[in-house]
């Protein structure tokens, strides 16, 4: 199901069937080598799962991205998201062949409006190891203020943290 649409990507609602894409993604050393690391594949389901239910439960999630040219995955975004959805936290995660195309900017401001339609929520987070210069130059440049840092057990790290308030 799509829940947004920007000039290049469809923004939608994972799927079980996305699983092979993510576990090429989520599971590379590569790409999630600032994140703390390649997922094992034998979670991917599971974190797939947890999404679809947190866009039924809450309306927001992370989402699965689509090229719209032509129709492969290349990445996901979106929003990890507590309890009450007053704190999200917005993710994005490319493969590496979409990597310098502008794929990030389109999708987290494409998040940026989905959460705006939220009522409940008022700032949007992020967080960064401070090596990740693109991910680091891309919250300044939406407007995003860097708060702190703070340590991550999920990554292992000590992480720039960053806000946006809606």
């Amino acid at each position: 199901m799509v829940v947004y649409e920007t000039e290049r990507l469809l923004i939608k609602v994972f799927d079980q069937q996305h699983t092979e894409e993510f576990i090429k993604i989520w599971g590379s050393n590569e790409v999630m080598k600032l994140s703390g690391g390649g997922i094992a594949k034998e979670k991917i389901p599971q974190i797939i799962q947890w999404y679809q239910n947190c866009h039924k439960e809450y309306g927001l999630s992370v989402y699965c991205l689509q090229e719209k040219s032509s129709g492969e995955i290349i990445g996901a975004a979106g929003f990890n998201i507590d309890a009450t959805v007053k704190k999200i936290e917005i993710i994005a995660h490319f493969r590496k062949q979409s990597w310098g195309k502008g794929y990030a900017t389109e999708a987290v401001k494409a998040c940026i409006r989905l959460a705006k339609r939220h009522k409940k929520v008022k700032k949007i987070f992020a967080s960064a190891d401070p090596n990740n210069i693109a991910s680091v130059k891309l919250m300044e440049k939406l407007g995003f203020t860097c708060i702190g840092k703070e340590w991550f057990d999920d990554t292992n790290q000590e992480e720039l943290v960053f806000e946006y308030k809606l």
